[in-house]
């Protein structure tokens, strides 16, 4: 992990709109989805769904390199996490 990308990151901040945001879209998820992974970019409030918060990370990087996203599991509140995307 990018450790100067951490230190910048409002994580917070991050926390607090990643849930928000998964709040008014997660109708559109659960149960159909649950089990799988939702990154969430708090600033475009895009979203990108994977089989694994790996994968999901991943299509968030692509298009947000650089970037920290709320990371959850769908249907899973307990298992909330914030999670970063990895440098290359």
């Amino acid at each position: 992990m990018d450790d100067e990308l951490i230190k910048k990151a409002d994580i917070q901040r991050i926390a607090e709109e990643g849930k928000k945001i998964y709040d008014r879209v997660k109708v559109n998820y659960e149960p159909s989805k649950n089990g799988k992974f939702l990154a969430i970019d708090i600033d475009s409030h895009d979203l990108f769904i994977g089989i694994s918060s790996a994968e999901a990370l991943e299509l968030a990087k692509q298009k947000y390199p650089g970037k920290v996203f709320y990371v959850v599991k769908i249907g899973f509140d307990v298992a909330e996490t914030l999670a970063m995307s990895f440098s290359n």
